[in-house]
């Protein structure tokens, strides 16, 4: 779309991206690190036409935090955000 990435709406007040919608298979893995998927992560918050959002919920695998810097680093200097980083451990 001219606007950026449009994610799937499941609801009227509920949407959501997945690198999952963009391969070719359901079953195909992603084995993704560093440079390249903290990039993705950024293009989500970047390029994904989100429209005005009350909230923004990112589901992380477990693992690393790379996911949690990348996002807190990319909003940093957004007005009128606030963000609240839940984690739970892994075996």
């Amino acid at each position: 779309a001219a606007s950026g990435w449009q994610p799937v709406w499941v609801r009227d007040s509920l949407c959501v991206m997945s690198i999952g919608f963009m391969l070719p298979s359901r079953d195909d893995a992603v084995v993704w690190r560093g440079v390249r998927k903290n990039g993705l992560v950024k293009q989500f918050l970047k390029d994904v036409d989100w429209g005005n959002l009350d909230f923004l919920v990112i589901d992380a695998p477990p693992g690393t935090s790379d996911e949690h810097i990348t996002v807190a680093q990319s909003l940093k200097h957004t007005d009128n955000v606030a963000a609240i980083i839940v984690t739970t451990p892994q075996e």
